[in-house]
């Protein structure tokens, strides 16, 4: 199951010619047995998730629920991958324009959501036909490994399905082989920005495209007119689901002054008592001190902390302060008050980062006209920012990055549009 890179890249080299030229309804057929295979090894995943990584049962097993829903759109989208014809004024020119896989996808995973990304990373490279490499994170190897074990248990061919594992020091040397190889025709990479940086130049150099879903540092507005009950849960579940450990975390809430103060209460009452099960655990102590460099950045040049058992709320935070811009990745948010609409879409847009975003108002239409304002690949109006759905178009703008997972966005990133003509009249030529 566990390959070097070259090897394993050579090995899905091999195995594309027949994987493609495998009918659709059997793919579909052995996509959907994948996904039964991820959902039988749910104790399996609780305990390899709870020893590598900290995490908690509900989130491991969450991880299993909607890593199986990404397999089974996937394999709802093989009879999808459709053409079209292109009327040409040429006569008698039939004229199509058709989508084909690629060849081998590299699919480069991360530790947070790990089933959840590490099955959005091969699920849909195969479903159009693709074969794929996983190169697992170096936090969960045992919990990546665990993926490529169900497939090849659902009866994927020998080499559709490659994993690669490494130490950390390794992880350079062994990404940049797997990109460099003549068999690797795309790259998929969820990550930190600044990974993410370094694999776009590498494959810069081959011409290879790269679908890249990097760091963030949502905005969550609330305007003088929200419901703040449903805001408070949604700010507080977006905040601080996973430890704050998700690209989607909500990271700076923008509340309209007026209504600042009873919001702030409300979120310091909710963030107080939540108990440290339920927000979960960060994957190192080396995370937490990192947040808590942020904290205490903050708490220097002036901010409040008005909640800080396992959640912290911090209020009163200003560009100043490293908080405002840094992606924290843990339990922490902060509240940055506004004036107005106006500023609060200005401080929004104020982030190199355009992942997630959400705007709670009770008026649909205001909500979505200052969605439409915010820099974003995603944006919810009253509902959390950490929101996914398997056949949802999802990626960022911005340092966050570029191209989108999900349903036929999906089918777009991992095809190749081909355009083919069938004469059926003689030519007349100038020369």
């Amino acid at each position: 199951m566990q390959s070097s890179p070259i090897a394993a890249a050579d090995a899905a080299s091999a195995a594309f010619p027949s994987w493609s030229a495998l009918g659709p309804n059997a793919r579909r057929s052995l996509l959907n047995r994948a996904a039964g295979a991820l959902e039988a090894r749910a104790d399996a995943f609780v305990e390899v998730m709870t020893s590598e990584l900290r995490a908690s049962e509900p989130w491991a097993r969450f991880n299993v629920k909607l890593g199986a829903e990404m397999v089974r759109e996937a394999a709802a989208i093989t009879t999808q991958i459709a053409g079209e014809v292109i009327p040409s004024d040429k006569p008698g020119l039939l004229s199509l324009a058709l989508r084909e896989p690629v060849g081998v996808i590299l699919g480069i995973a991360p530790w947070n959501a790990p089933v959840i990304l590490g099955c959005r990373a091969i699920a849909t490279p195969l479903a159009c036909g693709n074969t794929v490499i996983l190169k697992a994170s170096e936090r969960c190897p045992r919990t990546h490994g665990l993926i490529v074990e169900a497939f090849a248990a659902a009866g994927f061919p020998e080499g559709a399905v490659k994993l690669v594992t490494n130490e950390p020091a390794h992880a350079a040397d062994v990404v940049g082989a797997l990109i460099d190889h003549p068999a690797v025709r795309r790259i998929n990479f969820t990550g930190s920005t600044a990974v993410g940086r370094i694999v776009a130049r590498r494959a810069a150099e081959h011409l290879k495209p790269v679908l890249l879903e990097l760091g963030g540092k949502a905005p969550l507005i609330v305007l003088e007119d929200a419901d703040l009950d449903e805001t408070v849960k949604a700010a507080a579940f977006g905040a601080f689901m996973n430890a704050g450990q998700i690209c989607m975390s909500t990271e700076r809430i923008i509340v309209v002054e007026a209504i600042a103060d009873e919001f702030a209460r409300r979120l310091a009452e909710k963030a107080g008592a939540m108990p440290a099960p339920a927000v979960g655990a960060q994957v190192d102590d080396a995370a937490k001190a990192s947040v808590g460099d942020l904290i205490d950045d903050a708490l220097s040049h002036g901010a409040r902390a008005i909640a800080s058992r396992a959640a912290t709320v911090l209020d009163g935070i200003t560009p100043a302060m490293r908080l405002y811009r840094d992606e924290s990745f843990g339990p922490v948010v902060g509240i940055v008050r506004v004036a107005n609409e106006e500023e609060a879409v200005r401080v929004a847009n104020d982030s190199e980062f355009g992942l997630a975003a959400a705007v709670f108002t009770r008026d649909a239409a205001r909500g979505l006209r200052i969605a439409r304002k915010i820099r974003s690949g995603i944006c919810h109006v009253n509902g959390p920012t950490v929101f996914d759905e398997p056949q949802m178009p999802f990626g960022g703008v911005g340092s966050s990055g570029y191209g989108r997972f999900g349903g036929k966005a999906g089918i777009e990133a991992f095809t190749e549009l081909r355009w083919i003509t069938i004469a059926g009249e003689p030519g007349h030529y100038p020369i």
